[in-house]
């Protein structure tokens, strides 16, 4: 027990060290802290985007004893780089920015911002994060300091995997009939050039609502350099400043995102 009190002060040190630079002024100790999960399982029912041509795939290599006696496991999967909880790195929608792997790691490390539209999303489908929205977060909870990692609550991920709910429609091959909330463009602009943040996140299939055909979000975060990380999940079991993200997605070298574990330390 005394070298793991040992190890948790010591990373619970070097994660304060990170953080100390940020205008919130942010420490985190490990020792107290409860983890939180924000992603989905990936498996058959994982919900990818309509043109996706496969979804998750998993394939058994070996279970059970081996000529030696003893027990192994191990499959093999396939996947698409954009479905379940995944990284949309820059490049995804702005040629000559980071790729997944050109991602320096500190952008998936930050104190979490968490913005709740959960009852505006409710009365209206496709709603988008508005200025206003952010305004009145700020009167409430203070400035967004650089660095933060932005998280849109819908509520959308309490529909998860039904791919009709989820994403308004469930044809295949056409996502032009799609109805789901996330951010505005002109929201998604002000924090990546005023605020400065890190990277944003929502519990929906895209950083742009459903009947969205030009991908303005996509495309003003990638051009900042700025990542974005769908289909998060628990949204509701953080507050609305205080938590730590660590969103670490796999690194695929000349990749455009891929699949990622999202977790969230809160005090």
């Amino acid at each position: 027990m005394r070298r793991r009190s040992c190890l948790v002060c010591f990373f619970g040190a070097a994660l304060g060290m990170a953080f100390a630079g940020s205008a919130l002024g942010q420490t985190l100790d490990l020792a107290s802290a409860k983890v939180v999960d924000l992603s989905h399982a990936f498996d058959a029912n994982t919900i990818y985007w309509p043109t996706s041509p496969s979804g998750f795939e998993l394939k058994p290599l070996h279970r059970g004893p081996t000529e030696r006696g003893f027990f192994y496991f191990a499959n093999s999967f396939c996947s698409p780089e954009h479905g379940g909880t995944h990284l949309d790195a820059p490049m995804h929608f702005a040629e000559g920015r980071w790729t997944n792997a050109d991602m320096p790691v500190d952008r998936f490390v930050g104190p979490a911002i968490v913005i709740d539209v959960a009852a505006k999303a409710a009365e209206d489908h496709d709603y988008t994060l508005s200025l206003e929205d952010i305004a009145a977060f700020e009167r409430a909870h203070g400035h967004i300091a650089d660095g933060s990692i932005v998280l849109l609550r819908t509520g959308w991920s309490a529909r998860w995997p039904d791919k009709k709910a989820y994403l308004g429609d469930d044809t295949p091959g056409d996502a032009t009939h799609l109805h789901f909330p996330s951010f505005g463009a002109e929201a998604a602009a002000f924090l990546v050039n005023e605020r400065r943040v890190r990277l944003i996140g929502v519990d929906t299939a895209s950083v742009d609502n459903g009947p969205s055909g030009d991908f303005f979000v996509h495309r003003i975060i990638a051009a900042a350099n700025v990542g974005g990380i769908e289909n998060l999940t628990n949204l509701d079991k953080l507050p609305a400043t205080g938590a730590t993200v660590v969103a670490l997605p796999m690194k695929i070298a000349g990749g455009s995102g891929g699949p990622a574990r999202v977790i969230a330390l809160t005090p």
